[in-house]
């Protein structure tokens, strides 16, 4: 019975701690709000970081997802990064080529498609229109299957029209919205002084793409294709993409295109390849150690940040633990222990600190929402950025409060009242 009647009284001065603390806090408006505006700033400033950061990596992670993770790419040069990139190994490596493709597609027995494709920059013109720098795309047969292409309006190439290299070209949202004014299904665009006709538009695909396609792309039979440009040029970027049938796993269709690829192309076994074999996981984990370094930059930079909201905490508490010398010298000579002086202050500068952090989270969800709405790219408020906030500013809190608390909870009673 002694023990429940410890723990109420405990919990009442818990409770007037805390009772105490807002009072503060109610009288001290300009100080309360000066103190909330340093934190307040500080957690606006890192989750904003951490908001785009999270963002930019989830869309970058969609679009390499959306290369295929069961699609391998034979190209001249390996998907690799880094000041040690050995690029005079693989400089005067042949380009993939169409007769690869084909061949492969007859020999390979593990893959459901083998499509070729190049891709270039070039202008398009419609009628007294132009667009520079447009991505022009020349594709196989079975690559919007193969690299799930969705259309919006009208179709994609049917199976006559990739194999003859007929006069049809599709084109993404950019082109149609720029060239035709949004009605583009029907009408003519001109590449390289030859006429095209659009049979259609593809989905838009917004500002960050790792794929060939994006907004601002056509694509093209590349039996048409290799008619006005040569797809043979390391410059139009040819590759050889290759998807694996449902039941086969990436490592064993990797195993056989290496052979068929070294076979097609006669090396000896003591000969290295001559071609590299590359896939979204190589892009997915150089993106990994990427933005884990943007992240550290930004806990750096950032606690800078939080480091001056601290210290603004701090300051405005050792000012409320002077002011109320006189006040803390009484509650002692009445009674009132140490840790009910420390919990009065330390409660203070945590609820001060978590306000400020809450109003810098509404901060942040303001400006990420107009921005949304002004990029092409949303921002999202992650709950593991609002846990990080409210987290964060309740360890400054904590940090900040914890030494005026412990300053005013050793004041000696008959000092403190006669201040």
């Amino acid at each position: 019975m002694k023990t429940k009647k410890q723990i109420k009284q405990k919990l009442n001065l818990v409770t007037e701690s805390f009772a105490t603390s807002l009072q503060s806090i109610k009288v001290n408006k300009m100080r309360t709000i000066l103190s909330l505006l340093g934190i307040s700033i500080s957690i606006f400033t890192v989750i904003t970081v951490f908001t785009v950061i999270n963002s930019l990596e989830r869309k970058i992670a969609e679009s390499v997802e959306s290369l295929g993770s069961e699609v391998v790419f034979v190209q001249k040069w390996p998907w690799s990064f880094g000041p040690d990139y050995p690029w005079w190994k693989y400089v005067n490596r042949p380009t993939p080529s169409l007769k690869e493709a084909k061949t492969l597609k007859k020999q390979l027995q593990q893959a459901e498609f083998v499509v070729f494709t190049v891709s270039t920059s070039k202008t398009i013109e419609h009628q007294s229109k132009s667009m520079d720098n447009v991505s022009v795309n020349g594709v196989d047969e079975g690559y919007e299957k193969l690299m799930n292409v969705e259309i919006e309006k009208g179709r994609f190439f049917n199976q006559n029209e990739m194999i003859n290299g007929g006069q049809q070209v599709v084109v993404a949202h950019d082109v149609e919205t720029s060239l035709f004014e949004g009605n583009a299904l029907g009408k003519e665009l001109k590449l390289l002084g030859r006429k095209y006709q659009v049979i259609g538009v593809l989905q838009k695909q917004g500002e960050i793409s790792f794929g060939m396609l994006n907004d601002r792309s056509i694509i093209l039979s590349v039996n048409n294709l290799k008619n006005i440009i040569d797809i043979n040029s390391e410059n139009n970027n040819p590759s050889i993409l290759v998807k694996a049938k449902p039941e086969i796993s990436i490592f064993e269709l990797k195993d056989e295109l290496t052979a068929k690829m070294r076979a097609i192309r006669r090396l000896r076994p003591t000969i290295e390849d001559d071609f590299a074999i590359n896939e979204s996981s190589l892009l997915s984990n150089r993106l990994d150690g990427l933005f884990a370094t943007i992240g550290m930059a930004a806990w750096i930079i950032g606690g800078f940040s939080l480091l001056v909201g601290g210290f603004g905490i701090a300051n405005i508490m050792f000012v409320s633990v002077k002011e109320r010398t006189s006040i803390i010298g009484i509650q002692k000579a009445l009674g009132a222990r140490n840790y009910f002086i420390l919990l009065e202050f330390l409660f203070e500068a945590v609820f001060l600190s978590i306000l400020g952090g809450i109003i810098g989270l509404l901060l942040v969800f303001i400006i990420t929402s107009f921005a949304s709405l002004a990029l092409d790219m949303p921002l999202w408020l992650q709950i593991s950025n609002i846990i990080m906030a409210i987290s964060v500013s309740l360890f400054i809190g904590l940090i900040s409060g914890i030494i005026p608390a412990y300053v005013a909870s050793r004041l000696d009673p008959v000092e403190a009242i006669r201040k």
